[in-house]
């Protein structure tokens, strides 16, 4: 006698964000499909088709990397506790590990930075930029006014003492 078919259950809606979610908790994309009961091909097939669905994919997984990087980081900084019980057990500090995870970051923190300076100085030209246009607009208000009461500048002189 043949087995039934399982059925395969439908996921729900919101399935790409409860994935997408998990993905930044675990950095594990099997963990994350299992946990919202969807199967690994499914999940690898929406990335391939949907872009959007694929930059947030990076996304989850930047932040995912970002949490196992702070625990590490909490890890190196407080030390972990080795042998002997609690009135005998020392803490251990792999510095080692540490000296190479800053190794590894100083190049895309440094280009972190350049980048925000870099939309600092934008933001700071384009706001330069519109205080002098709105400084223009009043000085023409100002002349089309004058012009309009019948006062105009004469030999440079704009009504400076």
């Amino acid at each position: 006698m043949a087995k039934p078919k399982k059925r395969k259950k439908s996921l729900p809606s919101n399935w790409r964000d409860l994935f997408l979610a998990e993905l930044a908790v675990t950095s594990n994309v099997s963990a994350a499909a299992r946990k919202i009961g969807a199967e690994t091909s499914k999940i690898y097939k929406a990335r391939r088709e949907e872009p959007e669905f694929n930059r947030k994919w990076q996304e989850a997984l930047a932040e995912g990397y970002d949490n196992l990087e702070m625990d590490l980081l909490r890890r190196l900084r407080t030390g972990e506790l080795t042998g002997g019980g609690p009135t005998k057990s020392r803490r251990k500090y792999d510095n080692a590990i540490a000296f190479r995870l800053l190794a590894a970051h100083r190049e895309a923190v440094g280009r972190q930075k350049a980048m925000r300076a870099s939309e600092d100085e934008d933001a700071i030209i384009a706001s330069i930029n519109e205080k002098l246009s709105k400084m223009r607009d009043r000085r023409e208000a100002m002349e089309r006014d004058a012009a309009e009461q019948g006062v105009y500048q004469v030999d440079g002189d704009a009504g400076e003492e």
